[in-house]
């Protein structure tokens, strides 16, 4: 019943803004302009054809394929005239509706299988403020590969929660094939699955496990809130347990006693289970593989435009996705509650925290002046926000940039503190290492990039206070509904190019 609420919910404002969008700009605007053409050439069946600006692979344009023709059962027998209008640019967009709708039952599962102890009424309150991040929720209306990029991503993530290895990693490949970049997502959950197999294996050899254990190729899982394995029906053990599994780290003696403790788990767990650990988590290494021949053949990570998408190392986005993020968790983040734990952790270990502080302040220093990269497309594209913050904010004095910093650093702290109370310092590094990997080649400030690392933030952040996530969601409502009037009622002209333009993202 749940689930049905929530598609419910989610269509309420899905269904009236695609109506409402497609009125207003019922034309392809800045990369449907590539996007819909290229989807318009498959849907004739001219899958030879390539746009050589578009980056990305065709991914989205055969979900599209399938998504029309399931629209329209006799599509595939219609007459090439009549094609284009079955592949109009709303019908192409409505993808990315229905997408949004499915992403959110898969936030619902992943809520419910990271935070096994919460009713029904929070699961679903969670995934309808994460349905309404404004970064995701604003492409919904569009024909970009974001909504589908993280649909995908989320769902292979879930199916390695519920231990289906081999599926997760098939959901993974077309998450690749959808948007590159993806290949790290894929690591990431792999290692997330180790590291959950480490624990419970650490559990088990010490006796400490959970009365709760499912049995998967082999391999003994425990199945608290650490392993990230409980479903709806587990719930009332979970309950009578609750206390015994609220911290990822209370349970298990292995992992409490530092980082190098829980390198030394893994290790040995690789090491004891190699041969189960090789069948289980063998797709995702053939994907890597087979991604890194990709690579080499194609000779960059792009397809096309590859000049304006080159490698870049731009160490800053790391800080700039911080300040974003924490922004737009800025209710759970900005408490007293939070205010106090950070000033206690500084008191008791005052000396190698402002050690800490100092080297991540050197660190960033360096970063913004020597690794802040500006593009072209980002000076010269006055239709995006980043121009505007760009413009006015950080290049607004020679200054402000390096006066940041300490705001960068204080964000990566507030968001290391959210994680460190409930995931390990293993898990931690691997999700800033993910993060990194996505973020810093990307020469290009663009803050939908941010989109799925902030979605594993704030699903491993164990916030439950509904306040929190009741103002989160208000923000986020308010936040959508300026950026959407932005873009439909506040057009403008450029002198030197004819059409009107509007403001994204």
């Amino acid at each position: 019943m749940g689930k049905i609420a929530l598609a419910v919910i989610v269509s309420l404002w899905v269904i009236p803004t695609t109506v409402m969008v497609n009125r207003i700009v019922p034309e392809p605007y800045m990369d449907e302009i590539f996007h819909i053409p290229q989807a318009q050439q498959y849907c004739k069946g001219n899958f030879g054809s390539w746009d050589p600006m578009i980056t990305t692979p065709p991914g989205l344009y055969y979900l599209s394929l399938a998504h029309v023709a399931s629209l329209f059962p006799g599509f595939y027998c219609v007459e090439a005239a009549s094609i284009s209008d079955l592949c109009s640019a709303a019908i192409l967009r409505s993808i990315n509706g229905v997408l949004a709708v499915v992403c959110s039952l898969i936030l619902y599962d992943i809520v419910t299988h990271l935070k096994p102890t919460l009713n029904d009424r929070k699961v679903m309150l969670h995934a309808v403020v994460l349905s309404l991040y404004p970064l995701h929720w604003f492409f919904t209306f569009l024909y970009y590969t974001d909504v589908a990029s993280v649909t995908a991503v989320l769902a292979m993530y879930l199916a390695s929660l519920k231990k289906n290895y081999w599926f997760s990693a098939l959901i993974g490949a077309f998450a690749v094939v959808i948007r590159q970049t993806n290949i790290i997502w894929v690591l990431f959950v792999a290692c997330t699955g180790i590291i959950n197999i480490s624990v419970a294996h650490a559990k088990h050899s010490t006796k400490t496990d959970e009365p709760d254990v499912s049995i998967n190729h082999g391999l003994a899982y425990a199945t608290s809130t650490n392993t990230e394995g409980f479903n709806l029906r587990k719930r009332k053990i979970v309950k009578s347990i609750g206390n015994s599994s609220s911290s990822l780290l209370a349970s298990s003696p292995s992992f409490s006693s530092g980082f190098a403790d829980e390198i030394w788990s893994i290790l040995l767990t690789l090491w004891y289970m190699k041969w189960e650990l090789l069948i289980s988590f063998s797709p995702y290494l053939m994907m890597v593989v087979a991604f890194l021949l990709f690579v080499y053949w194609n000779g960059s990570v792009v397809l096309g435009a590859k000049e304006a998408h080159a490698v870049t190392p731009h160490f800053a986005q790391m800080l700039y996705f911080s300040l974003v993020s924490v922004l737009a968790q800025a209710p759970m983040h900005f408490t007293i509650t939070k205010a106090v734990d950070l000033f206690q952790m500084f008191r008791k270990s005052r000396a190698l925290l402002f050690f800490q502080m100092f080297l991540a302040l050197v660190v960033g220093l360096l970063s913004v002046h020597f690794f802040s990269v500006a593009h072209p497309y980002l000076l010269a594209d006055n239709r995006h926000y980043p121009f505007y913050l760009w413009k006015k904010v950080i290049m607004a004095h020679w200054s402000i940039k390096y006066l940041l910093v300490p705001v960068y650093i204080c964000s990566w702290l507030s968001i290391i503190h959210m994680l460190g109370k409930f995931r390990s310092k293993i898990w931690a590094l691997a999700y800033f290492l993910a993060t990194a990997a996505v973020l810093v080649p990307a020469p290009l400030i663009e803050f939908r990039y941010y989109t799925i690392p902030f979605y594993f933030l704030v699903l491993h952040c164990n916030n439950r206070d509904d306040q929190s996530w009741i103002l989160t969601g208000t923000l986020y409502i308010g936040v959508n509904i300026f950026t959407m009037m932005m873009f439909l009622f506040r057009p403008f002209h450029w002198d030197h190019e004819p059409g009107i333009q509007r403001f994204i993202w």
